[in-house]
């Protein structure tokens, strides 16, 4: 199984940008799938998550301003950043925790100019 995550970039405070992560391969027992970030200098932060049965929960950092959703046909989460700040600057990641497994994928960068 792999995860490719996509749709980081450069982006000026209060703009928006759409997280991808897309899975590949045989994915059995989905618990949940989640987005994590990492800025310079920081220990990797949990921001949002969503179980099979659609339950979602966010970090306060982001409630209110971030968005997470999945399409299981295409073993997909998205993570829909509005009203972005430089503080929301960092590597994204995110990983499916199965009944048997975690697997994360590598990160995609946002950057938010101020």
């Amino acid at each position: 199984v792999q995860l490719q995550a996509s749709g980081g970039g450069l982006v000026q405070a209060g703009g928006s940008l759409r997280l991808s992560c897309a899975a590949s391969g045989s994915l059995i027992g989905i618990r949940a799938m989640r987005w994590y970030r990492q800025a310079p200098g920081n220990e990797r932060e949990w921001i949002a998550a969503i179980t099979m049965n659609g339950n979602i929960d966010y970090a306060d950092s982001v409630e209110g301003r971030f968005s997470i959703s999945r399409d299981r046909a295409k073993k997909t989460v998205y993570l829909q950043m509005n009203s972005l700040e430089p503080r929301d600057t960092a590597v994204y990641y995110c990983d499916i925790d199965t009944e048997y497994k975690t697997y994360w994928g590598q990160g995609t960068q946002v950057t938010v100019s101020s």
